[in-house]
């Protein structure tokens, strides 16, 4: 038991004294954002399940890869709020309430928004590439893809728990999701797997692009490793000095 709790410290410590301070201090004045979000994500399924709400849902966020790119592309950021119907509404505001939050109060507002909206992204024009691609190619899709609803947060919620144990050493964490989502895609192939994928290549990107950017500024003053690409905004709480793991 006590070799469990020194890992669970070894990867979630940092995430845990970064995250704990401001919730103890401002409660949910900590997390405006995410509490917004929430909101949304449940006002859109209240009204998407209304006869006459549904026709007004999907035309301002759904998202499907037949339809013409640009519409597509200015419906995208709704998206992300618009909780998939065949699945539990609960689920999608678990997973914004707990993941966003997380992110918000550890990376700052604005660059939760931009890892959020470019795992999304990705995961968008994908679903384009696959399906002309066709289901015969590793990375395809079959034809009937392109007329499946394609909304939800779980791109989002999929790059930023990557992104954020890259950014907080739980790297352990980081590759359980990557793996889970390749195992889905193993044993589905479906068009959710393969858009997580897609989602997490994107933020590997930006992840490389930090982590190279970082390098070339040289040593930096503090302890905790972290990119410098996307900028953030709002106070944010820097962890304090992380334990070695020898």
């Amino acid at each position: 038991m006590n070799r469990l709790a020194r890992w669970a410290r070894a990867e979630w410590g940092l995430v845990y004294v970064t995250v704990r301070e401001p919730l103890v201090e401002r409660r949910l004045r900590a997390v405006p954002m995410t509490f917004g979000a929430v909101a949304l994500t449940a006002a859109v399924q209240i009204v998407q399940n209304q006869s006459w709400g549904y026709g007004f849902v999907q035309d301002v966020g759904g998202v499907r890869a037949e339809d013409p790119l640009w519409p597509a592309l200015l419906r995208t950021p709704l998206s992300l709020f618009v909780p998939a119907l065949d699945l539990p509404v609960w689920g999608a505001l678990l997973q914004v309430l707990f993941v966003f939050g997380i992110a918000e109060i550890c990376l700052g507002r604005l660059r939760t928004l931009v890892i959020a909206y470019t795992a999304t992204l990705a995961g968008t024009l994908y679903a384009r590439l696959g399906v002309w691609l066709g289901f015969d190619s590793l990375f395809g899709l079959p034809s009937s893809d392109a007329r499946v609803v394609d909304t939800g947060p779980s791109a989002a919620v999929v790059g930023l728990a990557v992104f954020l144990g890259w950014r907080y050493g739980a790297y352990v964490t980081a590759g359980a999701v990557t793996a889970a989502m390749a195992v889905e895609v193993a044993l589905k192939g479906n068009l959710a797997g393969k858009e997580h994928l897609a989602a997490i290549a994107a933020v590997a990107a930006l992840i490389t692009l930090s982590a190279l950017r970082r390098r070339r500024r040289g040593p930096r003053t503090d302890s905790a490793p972290g990119p410098s690409l996307i900028p953030s905004t709002g106070p944010r709480h820097e962890p304090h000095q992380r334990r070695s793991r020898r």
